[in-house]
C-alpha cells in the first residue's frame, strides 16, 4: 500500500511537474517564484499521502492545491500593493543602478555609487527627499507615509517615482564626469 503510494506520488512529480511550473508562470510569477510554489505543494502531498489514499487522481488534486497557492499569492501580492508596502531598500538601490547602467559588484564603484547617492539625495526638493528617507531609513509604508503627513498616497507615490529620476539623473551625471 505505501509502496504503490510513493509510486503515485513519484509519477506525479516526474510527469506533472514541468506543466505545473509552466502554469504558475502564465499566471505572472518567475520561475523562482513558481518552482517554489510547485515545490511547497509537492512537499504538503507528501506529507498528506497517508490520508490521501482514497484520492484516484493525484495530479489533480494537486493542481487543485497548486491553484489555491497561486491565488493566495495573488491576493498577498495585492493586499501588499494596496498598503503601499515593499522592499525599499532593495527595490530602490536596484532602479536606481539598473537606471545607471552601473556594475554593483565592482567595490570601487560600490564605494563611490554610495557618495554619489548621498550627494544625490542632499540635492533632491524636500518633499522627495522625505518621501526616499521614509521609506529607506524608517522602513514606511506609502499609506503609513500619507497618514503621518495628511497628504494623499498617490502624491507621495509620484514624490518616490520623480525621486528616483533625479537620482537616477544625476548618477547618470556622476557616470559621465
Amino acid at each position: 500500500m505505501a509502496g504503490e503510494r510513493d509510486e503515485r506520488f513519484e509519477t506525479a512529480y516526474v510527469e506533472e511537474k514541468a506543466r505545473f511550473v509552466a502554469r504558475v508562470r502564465s499566471a505572472g510569477r518567475t520561475i523562482e517564484e513558481a518552482e517554489d510554489l510547485v515545490h511547497d505543494v509537492y512537499v504538503e502531498t507528501f506529507y498528506r499521502l497517508p490520508k490521501l489514499v482514497g484520492i484516484i487522481n493525484l495530479p489533480a488534486w494537486i493542481s487543485s492545491r497548486l491553484t489555491r497557492r497561486v491565488i493566495d499569492a495573488w491576493r498577498h501580492d495585492r493586499v501588499t500593493e494596496a498598503a503601499g508596502s515593499c522592499d525599499v531598500g532593495t527595490d530602490t538601490v536596484n532602479e536606481i543602478v539598473a537606471a545607471t547602467g552601473l556594475d554593483p559588484l565592482d567595490s570601487y564603484v560600490r564605494d563611490r555609487l554610495v557618495d554619489a547617492l548621498n550627494d544625490a539625495m542632499k540635492a533632491l526638493p524636500a518633499a522627495q527627499r522625505r518621501v526616499i528617507e521614509a521609506q529607506v531609513f524608517g522602513c514606511r509604508t506609502f499609506r503609513e507615509i500619507a497618514e503621518e503627513t495628511g497628504e494623499n498616497i498617490d502624491t507621495i507615490k509620484a514624490r518616490k517615482r520623480y525621486a528616483l529620476q533625479n537620482l537616477a539623473r544625476a548618477l547618470r551625471h556622476w557616470i559621465e564626469e
